[in-house]
């Protein structure tokens, strides 16, 4: 490793609009790079080439230093969240009676999760509709930053080889609290006191673990590479120049229009968006009633609690394993077809089995069902490792989200009571759109190879028409890195199928 340097921060103004045009002449790009405040944060530390070289061994310790605070936080938000929404799930199991109708990112991210900690416990303190979805709403505004944040904290701190694995260390919480809330209700509910409410104190425990991981959040939960306060400022530059090469930039607190017109006008983002909302119906009416129909095979409800649990372990391991395939194999798309086929099978056969009485079977298909959740994973590395320009990135996070809280609003609908006990419509609508979704994958597939494909032979001529060498080519690349361009106007970024 080459000796490190203190360096001022960097004037890129010229060289920044010297690229917009090399950019026009190769994309007939819209954009124009102007000031240096169009970049990244990380000009301002590591410049525009790459001055200095790391050693695979300080990048891994780098790496491994990352790893030991970031995912550990990122999983502590996410399992504080989805155990936040499904807290219903089992609160209502047979203790709660509702009628119902028919550039600070981490800080920002921390004071949410705190808000929604303190509104969770205050649903102990009303038992009437209107409370209650009163109460729902605040939370859902509060942690609606949460997976955006996750995405964005990710994809500025590891490569794209690493993402897919990251986001999966955080999202197999959603696995694990099905678990985790399956033991606390089903040990709650021994509980014969009469001084609280046995749901109420399921609201209080998990309000107040929430609090305590906004608190860890606000501590230590670092901003951007440039801003991280447990790195060392070699560490920061390090950290950035690990990224560089794969074009995804950092941050940028100047909100683009064109980057904006650019995410509305990229079919990707309304497929991703499609993708979305076709697993998030299943997700909103399984994470809901996935308990009812458990106990619609003839168990008790305390039973329910419990056999409950292993459908979440088996949603934990697909998503590791998918995780983990997505980053080796450098696919996105495969793993999400991977983890829908088991749940077409399983809710085919809870289709097919309905009122054989066989218990045993019913139950081994309610778990096959819980593979499918690994989907959303694997969109949210997606959303990290083929998308880049800041506004753009937020953007598509923004609109992906949406289209997630709207397939679960819609999810809740598709178990109607008076399909009850065997939600047959439920389970067809199921297994119907999760069957789309694998067309959807394949095309969305598709597109990004063929983006590569054009890509390639535009660097090809590019680098003719300039008579660059291969040296030269990776010094332009090195250049591109953090200014803030978009996926499409940046020649060099090469999009994960």
């Amino acid at each position: 490793m080459t000796s490190l340097q203190d360096r001022n921060s960097v004037d890129v103004s010229a060289e920044k609009t010297d690229l917009a045009r090399d950019e026009k002449d190769v994309f007939d790009a819209s954009v124009s790079i102007v000031d240096s405040t169009d970049g990244d944060e990380a000009l301002k530390l590591v410049g525009k080439e790459r001055e200095v070289q790391f050693s695979e061994e300080y990048n891994r310790k780098l790496r491994r230093k990352l790893d030991l605070v970031i995912p550990p936080l990122c999983a502590a938000v996410y399992f504080t969240q989805f155990l936040d929404k499904t807290s219903l799930n089992y609160a209502r199991q047979e203790y709660l009676d509702i009628q119902v109708g028919d550039a600070y990112v981490a800080k920002y991210l921390g004071a949410n999760i705190i808000v929604w900690g303190i509104v969770l416990m205050l649903h102990a303190a009303t038992t009437s509709f209107g409370g209650f979805f009163a109460l729902r709403v605040i939370l859902g505004m509060c942690e609606s930053c949460v997976a955006p944040i996750l995405i964005l904290i990710i994809s500025m701190f590891y490569k794209k080889d690493e993402q897919g694995t990251r986001i999966s260390w955080f999202y197999v919480m959603n696995g694990l609290t099905q678990v985790f809330g399956g033991f606390v209700a089903y040990g709650i509910s021994f509980y014969e006191g009469h001084r609280i409410a046995p749901y109420k104190i399921i609201y209080i425990l998990l309000g107040g673990l929430a609090v305590i991981v906004g608190l860890c959040v606000m501590i230590w939960m670092p901003d951007s590479p440039v801003h991280a306060r447990m790195l060392s400022r070699e560490e920061r530059i390090a950290a950035l120049e690990r990224v560089r090469d794969d074009q995804g930039g950092t941050e940028n607190k100047k909100w683009k229009k064109d980057q904006i017109i650019e995410a509305l006008l990229d079919i990707r983002t309304w497929l991703i968006a499609l993708t979305t909302l076709l697993t998030s119906i299943p997700n909103g009416g399984l994470s809901n009633f996935s308990n009812i129909i458990i106990k619609s095979f003839g168990y008790t409800s305390k039973q329910t609690l419990i056999l409950s649990t292993p459908g979440g372990a088996v949603a934990s391991l697909t998503v590791l394993l998918c995780g983990w395939y997505s980053d080796r194999k450098n696919e996105r798309m495969i793993p999400i077809v991977f983890c829908l086929i088991p749940t077409i099978i399983g809710t085919a056969m809870l289709i097919g089995l309905n009122n054989s009485g066989n218990k045993g079977a019913l139950l081994f298909a309610s778990y096959l069902i819980g593979t499918f959740g690994s989907a959303l994973s694997t969109v949210y590395a997606y959303n990290a490792s083929n998308t880049s320009g800041h506004t753009k990135k937020n953007t598509i996070n923004a609109i992906t989200l949406a289209t997630f809280s709207l397939g679960n609003i819609v999810g809740t609908e598709i178990f109607q009571p008076k399909d009850a006990p065997a939600y047959i419509p439920g389970k067809v609508a199921i297994m119907i759109l999760l069957t789309v979704q694998l067309f959807v994958s394949f095309l969305l597939r598709w597109i990004n190879l063929h983006l590569n494909a054009k890509k390639r032979t535009k660097l090809a001529e590019e680098k003719a028409r300039r008579g660059w060498t291969d040296d030269d080519v990776q010094k332009e690349r090195e250049r591109h890195a953090f200014l803030d361009l978009t996926d499409k106007q940046n020649m060099f970024f090469v999009y994960t199928a």
